[in-house]
């Protein structure tokens, strides 16, 4: 029976030739997405480097991002015999990435475009449902919060006005940037987006908060309904 020392290692072959080594030597960035997969995963099995562990990983969940939506669940099988520690180092790396998205460079970063305000929210291109997030700004367009006020498919019958104004309100907010995903990756406005957008700017009129913008985030990439001529 083969043991774990007998693992093929990546550690096995110079360090000029495993992918750590290159990191080191060369720098992360000239390293592929299967590379860097190796160097999490360390080892590979009783059969295999980790080199070509990574490639199967990442060619069965579709390249990178399918890997960074798998659960924990979706990789504990003996198809990859990963073991408990590299799964979850695994899915820490990911959700390490997605929380760093979404960190400010300091505690209270200025939103001066809707570039800002996009980057701010991309984690919100990872979420497998519709989420609704309200970006509120002081005065000096600083960032208050972003609390995350509804999860699900959006529609007017369900998603109301009074709990998007809410936390402006509470916290004394004079502005808003409204924004929510496309699951589909998809960031075109529907319909119904644009007559949300426009029910949303008539109800902060009345309330004085002004809503600065509606942002539509996909994956990788996103539309300001502002700049697209649907909110003056």
């Amino acid at each position: 029976m083969l043991t774990t020392e007998r693992k093929l290692n990546l550690l096995s072959a110079p360090a000029y030739q495993h992918p750590g080594g290159r990191l080191l030597a060369q720098g992360e960035a000239g390293l592929s997405n299967t590379e860097l997969l190796a160097i999490i995963l360390r080892t590979g099995t009783a059969h295999e480097t980790a080199l070509h562990l990574a490639e199967r990983i990442l060619a069965h969940f579709n390249g990178l991002y399918g890997l960074s939506q798998a659960s924990a669940a979706d990789l504990q099988t003996d198809y990859y015999d990963l073991g408990v520690t590299r799964i979850a180092e695994i899915v820490a790396v990911f959700e390490l990435s997605k929380r760093l998205m979404r960190t400010p460079p300091n505690d209270r970063p200025i939103i001066g475009s809707a570039a800002d305000a996009a980057q701010y929210v991309a984690d919100m291109g990872y979420l497998t449902q519709e989420n609704v997030r309200v970006i509120l700004l002081d005065s000096s367009q600083r960032v208050i919060a972003a609390p995350t006020i509804y999860v699900g498919t959006i529609n007017m019958s369900v998603l109301r006005i009074a709990e998007i104004y809410r936390e402006a309100i509470t916290r004394n907010s004079p502005s808003i940037i409204i924004a929510h995903n496309h699951p589909s990756g998809d960031p075109t406005p529907s319909p119904e987006d644009v007559e949300l957008t426009r029910t949303l700017a008539a109800a902060g009129r009345l309330l004085d908060i002004t809503l600065v913008d509606h942002l539509i985030i996909g994956q990788q990439q996103w539309v300001s309904l502002r700049d697209q001529g649907f909110l003056t």
